[in-house]
């Protein structure tokens, strides 16, 4: 695609704004809290999930209180954002969230990476969902 083209589909296409992990109106589109399943199969069974488009990434995270700020400052690095949800006895509940384009492969490394972080820190990776605006599309 050439510039010309790349200018024209900017004139012709309205502005839409772009989504981030404070958008509201957005729904859960994918669960993945089944170690056991795939991620691809995660993906192939939601109806809702649009490919093409953008989604917001959550991972549910259960980490130690005092390692809390730990985490954010590792996930920060990759362009994650980590939010406290509130206590779980011992433990303080988070949400690890990114806005991409979900696929599989991609997905599945995330969630190894935040398993992998979780048991480093003492806590544990209870699985992820992904939201997108209601009617999403490229």
């Amino acid at each position: 695609m050439g510039l010309l083209d790349r200018l024209r589909d900017l004139v012709r296409k309205p502005s839409a704004p772009a989504l981030t992990v404070d958008t509201p109106g957005v729904e859960i589109v994918v669960t993945a809290f089944d170690p056991a399943e795939a991620d691809s199969s995660a993906l192939a069974r939601s109806p809702s999930w649009v490919a093409e488009a953008p989604a917001i990434l959550r991972h549910h995270l259960k980490l130690p209180p005092e390692k809390v700020a730990e985490a954010a400052s590792t996930l920060a690095q990759d362009g994650w954002e980590l939010r406290e949800q509130g206590p779980d006895g011992e433990f303080a509940l988070a949400h690890a969230l990114r806005v991409q384009t979900l696929d599989a492969l991609h997905c599945a490394q995330e969630r190894s990476r935040m398993a992998g972080l979780a048991q480093r820190l003492g806590g544990d990776s209870l699985g992820w969902d992904a939201l997108q605006p209601s009617g999403a599309s490229t």
